[in-house]
């Protein structure tokens, strides 16, 4: 497999076709939800609740807003979210007719996230599903290991993002 910019990174969506999705499904374009969406579309990696909480201005919203924000945008299919093994949910927008399907590498130790372009193929599901028993089969994939930078002596990466505490490799 080979790492690339997944396709959703590549474009990033206009903040009004992003509005347009909400008002589609009759639902409020408040000043929480419109400083959450825009920086979601900053970013084309996964963020967590805490995350677009530091990255907004402080006093814009608190956390529980964020966090019934994330829902309803799951729920209405703009957001995916993902779990890296923390038990921490990380969401990423996704385009309009995008089930947002891909997968990531991520490093154990700064946590940075590399997303990767190529998928299994249908053909796979479908030979599992098949010798199990099962239908409409799916997966959800994701590795890990130590990114370059981290593997030098005497690295003094930071964490990602909000994260503040120093990784000393």
């Amino acid at each position: 497999m080979k790492a690339r910019p997944h396709s959703h990174s590549r474009k990033r969506q206009e903040m009004s076709a992003l509005t347009g999705r909400l008002r589609q499904q009759a639902r409020k374009i408040t000043g929480p939800r419109a400083a959450i969406l825009q920086i979601l579309r900053q970013h084309p990696h996964p963020f967590t609740n805490k995350e677009i909480f530091a990255a907004l201005p402080k006093g814009q919203c608190d956390l529980a807003t964020i966090y019934r924000a994330m829902h309803l945008l799951e729920e209405m299919g703009m957001v995916k979210r993902f779990d890296f093994g923390d038990g921490t949910a990380r969401f990423e927008l996704v385009g309009e007719g995008n089930d947002g399907h891909h997968h990531h590498l991520v490093c154990t130790r700064c946590a940075e996230v590399v997303e990767i372009e190529e998928c299994f193929s249908s053909e796979i599901e479908t030979r599992i599903a098949a010798a199990n028993g099962f239908k409409s089969v799916t997966h959800k994939l994701e590795f890990f290991g130590i990114c370059p930078e981290c593997q030098q002596p005497r690295c003094h990466k930071r964490k990602s993002r909000a994260r503040a505490r120093l990784i000393f490799c």
